[in-house]
């Protein structure tokens, strides 16, 4: 590839992709660049158009509006940019929405925990368990 910044993005993309099969959803794959309908860089990040970004200089506001956009065109309730960390590896990269995204998602996971909780107890107190741990 003749463009170095276009690798880097490829590269990252690829280490995310590897990443989420490993650690969220083994059907995690890279998107086709769809111009202006694109629907973000990677699928299979749960209920997210995610839109991935490898850069020297980080301008987080046109990497959300990109985001939403694209959440919009992937009918996704949310979007996101994961920006990697210079010198760091994947997991220590940064996903980043707006807090009116952010709102909306922790307002959907206290109303589905809610609704969880009511209904199987056990469950719950299962699930939670399990995530607290992990942290």
């Amino acid at each position: 590839m003749a463009n170095p910044s276009k690798q880097k993005g490829t590269t990252w993309e690829s280490a995310l992709v590897a990443y989420l099969r490993e650690h969220h959803n083994p059907g995690a794959r890279r998107n086709a660049q769809m111009g202006r309908l694109d629907i973000g860089d990677i699928d299979g990040y749960y209920l997210h158009a995610l839109e991935a970004k490898a850069e020297k200089t980080i301008t987080l506001a046109s990497y959300i509006a990109q985001a939403n956009k694209e959440a919009v065109n992937a009918d996704q309730p949310y979007g996101c940019a994961i920006v990697k960390r210079r010198m760091k590896g994947t997991a220590d990269g940064y996903v980043v929405r707006d807090v009116a995204t952010d709102v909306r998602l922790m307002n959907r996971m206290r109303d589905m925990e809610d609704a969880l909780q009511g209904e199987n107890s056990a469950l719950y107190e299962a699930l939670d368990k399990q995530h607290r741990e992990a942290a």
